[in-house]
C-alpha cells in the first residue's frame, strides 16, 4: 500500500468515525428550522439541509431520510394553511394550471431517480449553490417589470404553466432550488415577480405531496419507530412553524415593495 492510498484510507475511516448515526432533539430543532426558512425561499432546502447534515456530521441513512419526509409534510400543511382560500373547488382552473406545471418534473423525476440520487453530493451542491445565484443576478439584470402584464396567479396561461414546469426540471440537480428555478421559469414567461412567487408557493403543493408520499411509503417502518418518534415530532413542529411564518414574512415583503431584493439572498 503507497503513502496515497494510506492517506485516503486514513481519511476514510477518520470520516467514519465523525459521521454519527443518531439524531439529536438539537439536530431536529436545527433542521428543521433550516427546512422552514428554505423551502419557499429560492435557494436549495434539500442542498441546505445536505450541508447542514454534513457540518453537524451527521450520517446520511434511512433514518435521517425519514426525518427529512416529516419535516417536508409540515410544509405542505403550512402551505394549506397560508392559502386556504385557493384549496377550493372555485379554483380548478388554477389548479389544473399547477397540475400542468407539475407534470415535467414529476416524469422526469420518475423516470430518471436512480440517476438524480447519484448526484447528490456536497460538490455538486456547492457548485449549484453558486450556479444558481449567478443565474438569478443575471435574470435580475436585465428583468424589467413593465413588461411583465401577468399580475395575477389567476391569470396565468396553461402555455406559461407548462414552460414554468419545464424550468423546474433543473430543480432535480442536487443544490439547484425548485423554488428559485420556477420563480425563474415565472419571470421569463412573462409574470411579474409577485405573481412568479405566488404560483411557485403553490406549485411547491404537489410537487412536496408526490416526494413525500413516495418516501413516505419507502422508509414508513424508520418514520414509526419509537426510537425516533420524539425528534420526528421535534423537526415536524419546529419546521411548520418556521416554514409558516417565513411564507407570509416573505409575501408582506412583496406586497409592500413592488421589486424585491429578496432574490439575491
Amino acid at each position: 500500500m503507497n503513502i496515497q492510498e494510506k492517506r485516503a484510507l486514513k481519511k476514510i475511516s477518520y470520516s467514519i468515525k465523525r459521521k454519527r448515526f443518531i439524531m439529536t432533539a438539537l439536530d431536529s430543532v436545527i433542521l428543521g428550522i433550516i427546512e422552514g426558512f428554505t423551502e419557499f425561499l429560492p435557494i436549495s432546502s434539500t442542498g441546505h439541509l445536505i450541508v447542514a447534515s454534513e457540518f453537524l456530521g451527521i450520517d446520511q441513512n434511512s433514518v435521517t431520510k425519514a426525518y427529512e419526509v416529516i419535516i417536508q409534510f409540515a410544509a405542505i400543511l403550512a402551505v394549506i394553511l397560508n392559502y386556504p382560500s385557493k384549496f377550493t373547488f372555485k379554483h380548478f382552473d388554477l389548479w389544473t394550471k399547477i397540475f400542468i406545471a407539475f407534470l415535467p418534473i414529476a416524469t422526469i423525476g420518475f423516470l430518471f431517480s436512480s440517476q438524480v440520487k447519484a448526484m447528490f453530493s456536497l460538490e455538486i451542491v456547492a457548485t449549484m449553490f453558486i450556479i444558481g445565484g449567478i443565474v438569478f443576478l443575471i435574470v435580475e439584470k436585465f428583468y424589467d417589470e413593465s413588461k411583465h402584464i401577468t399580475a395575477d396567479v389567476e391569470d396565468v396561461t396553461y402555455k406559461q404553466s407548462l414552460y414554468i414546469g419545464l424550468s423546474q426540471i433543473f430543480a432535480l440537480i442536487p443544490g439547484t432550488s425548485r423554488a428559485g428555478s420556477s420563480i425563474i421559469g415565472a419571470m421569463l414567461v412573462g409574470l411579474n415577480r409577485k405573481a412568479s412567487a405566488e404560483f411557485s408557493f403553490l406549485l411547491a403543493f404537489p410537487v412536496m405531496c408526490a416526494t413525500t408520499g413516495y418516501d413516505l411509503l419507502k422508509h414508513h417502518n424508520e418514520l414509526f419507530s419509537d426510537a425516533n418518534l420524539a425528534n420526528l415530532a421535534i423537526g415536524f413542529v419546529v419546521s411548520f412553524f418556521s416554514c409558516f411564518y417565513s411564507n407570509k414574512t416573505i409575501f408582506k415583503i412583496l406586497r409592500k415593495l413592488y421589486f424585491c431584493s429578496i432574490w439575491y439572498l
